[in-house]
């Protein structure tokens, strides 16, 4: 049991194929307590049942856009736990015509939701919690190959997550001091309704399973497995680094 009597809050659970899903059941199977968000209403009814069969201790609404939700969050955290050991960060978000076309057509408003929602939101719920984490805390969000490297249709969202990257470097500053380590994994591709929004996701999927050196593509299980090493002790010198867990494409050239 890696993460015994550890708190973690797992932002980003949609259904049971969500990568945070993923993540979630690795946390719990090593001891871990959980607590999940849900950003509105209608996920809620999606988020009841598998927060049961998790065993979470509760879940809670946290609207990542709004300042005063992730305040509300943070205090219903201390109220239920008193402090937190393990922050997951698993959202991201831009709009469906900005996930597809020309990256040069992005509306400012786009632009501006897409990082705010992908990008700004973990550095808002770090300073929210900064209060809560306990020495020794582990702080994880989720990125993707497309920060560093041009995809096709992935578009505004690459900018949002090399600005992600970005955030998870100046935070590990920030937040070392007490012995807090933040860190991103850069997934590959993986099946899920956030990915399904991205024009030519199909075809993503088929380029990694033929170049990736294991020749097949990421699950949420592969995920949940790299989030299970960051949070733990295990990764007790790591921090402020993306770790890729990709089936190797990311090593690949021409």
């Amino acid at each position: 049991m890696l993460l015994e009597g550890k708190k973690a809050l797992v932002f980003g659970v949609v259904n049971d194929r969500s990568i945070a899903y993923g993540v979630a059941e690795q946390l719990r199977k090593h001891g871990a307590k959980l607590g999940l968000s849900y950003a509105a209403d209608p996920i809620k009814k999606r988020i009841e049942p598998i927060a049961e069969q998790l065993g979470a201790d509760f879940i809670v609404p946290c609207n990542v856009s709004e300042d005063e939700q992730i305040d509300a969050c943070a205090d219903f955290v201390k109220e239920q736990w008193g402090d937190v050991d393990i922050i997951i960060h698993s959202i991201a978000y831009a709009n469906r015509e900005d996930l597809k076309g020309r990256f040069i057509d992005t509306s400012r408003e786009g632009f501006k939701v897409a990082l705010d929602v992908s990008s700004y939101s973990l550095v808002a719920l770090a300073r929210a919690f900064e209060p809560l984490i306990n020495t020794n805390g582990s702080v994880i969000t989720m990125s993707y190959y497309g920060s560093g490297k041009v995809i096709a249709n992935y578009n505004a969202m690459g900018v949002a997550k090399a600005a992600l990257e970005s955030c998870v470097r100046y935070l590990a500053v920030d937040l070392g001091h007490k012995g807090v380590r933040v860190n991103a994994i850069s997934a590959g591709p993986v099946k899920t309704m956030a990915a399904s929004a991205i024009s030519g996701f199909k075809s993503i999927l088929s380029t990694i399973e033929e170049k990736a050196p294991l020749h097949r593509n990421t699950t949420i299980q592969d995920v949940g497995k790299a989030a299970l090493y960051l949070a733990s002790d295990l990764a007790s010198g790591t921090t402020g680094e993306t770790l890729f867990v990709d089936s190797g494409y990311n090593i690949m050239g021409v």
